[in-house]
């Protein structure tokens, strides 16, 4: 499949008028909310997929799957909840972040609801526990908050004569307070001093790396952050420009020019959000489905973007990288 057909197909149930989907055979029906935009979400859309698959769910043959997204604004989030709900959909994934399954938990108490992934959700209110949820959702953990130290080490290990590293995030999101503290905390440790900038939209962005370039900040850590995601060729984009050393969330910032990245596997999590859809359909509740916790971690190098920073990368990080790319 071509992937301008690919991303065509995502907003495709959402064009389907009512009165035409009632006509079609009954097949249970996914409300996919995301903060984030389907251009950027092939991957995870396509791992979601194949989760529900595995748990015996095919779409097109026996599921059906109605997507919103919000493309970063999270301020429109609530309202297409509130779509997804009024549908009465059997089952809503909540993709991008806590601002997705906040929205998803306000809009319904009883439609089952599973996020893709979420810091710390019992202190988010999401959920009662990780082993116990309770109420009606559950869903994936991501660990960003404790991985975002480990970042901070990374880059310190990169670039080791830089005193003052910035990192960038969304006050938007419930969550990011959270992996702030942890690298506040982390840089304590480390003696070096972190600047933490603000962005919650492209000419915010936009100026966060400007001022890194003026106040002569020697390297930046990109939250691992929805609307980030949904400006992930951007961000790239703009670190090159300016020659920042600059550290992410995901693999995929890597694949594009990034320096590093350290985190958990996005496509993983989507993939374990579709099997826990598949066993929600098949009469599981969220409430008996425990948060579940990642176990793997990937360290991603983008060996050619060192070079052209003049950054000389130890064997040892190396040879513990996941994947080098050259």
């Amino acid at each position: 499949m071509r992937r301008r057909d690919f991303i065509a197909g995502l907003g495709m149930a959402a064009a389907v008028p009512a009165s035409a989907r009632a006509q079609q055979p009954s097949i249970p029906f996914i409300g996919f909310l995301s903060s984030r935009s389907p251009a950027e979400s092939e991957a995870v859309v396509a791992a979601f997929r194949k989760g529900l698959a595995e748990s015996g769910f095919v779409v097109g043959q026996n599921v059906a799957i109605e997507y919103r997204w919000a493309e970063g604004r999270y301020d429109r989030l609530p309202t297409l909840a509130a779509e997804l709900a009024g549908m009465h959909v059997a089952a809503i994934l909540s993709a991008g972040g806590p601002p997705s399954a906040l929205a998803a938990k306000r809009a319904t108490t009883t439609i089952p609801i599973v996020f893709s992934g979420s810091d710390d959700p019992v202190g988010l209110g999401l959920v009662e526990s990780l082993s116990h949820p309770g109420g009606n959702i559950t869903g994936m953990s991501l660990f960003n908050a404790t991985l975002s130290a480990k970042r901070l080490a990374l880059m310190h290990e990169l670039v080791p004569a830089s005193a003052t590293i910035a990192y960038l995030t969304n006050p938007a999101n419930p969550g990011a307070r959270i992996e702030v503290n942890s690298v506040q905390e982390a840089a304590k440790t480390l003696s070096i001093d972190v600047k933490v900038l603000n962005a919650t939209n492209e000419q915010e962005i936009e100026k966060a790396f400007a001022d890194l370039v003026a106040q002569h900040v020697g390297a930046v850590i990109v939250a691992g952050e929805p609307f980030f995601d949904s400006r992930r060729v951007f961000i790239v984009g703009l670190a090159a420009k300016h020659a920042i050393p600059a550290s992410y969330g995901w693999r995929e910032n890597v694949a594009l020019g990034g320096l590093v990245s350290y985190g958990t596997s996005i496509n993983d999590s989507y993939r374990n959000a579709g099997i826990y859809c598949g066993r929600i359909l098949k009469g599981e509740r969220p409430a008996d489905l425990p948060v579940m916790q990642p176990t793997k971690f990937e360290l991603t190098i983008n060996l050619k973007t060192a070079k052209s920073l003049g950054l000389n990368v130890s064997p040892a990080l190396l040879t513990g990288a996941d994947e080098v790319i050259e």
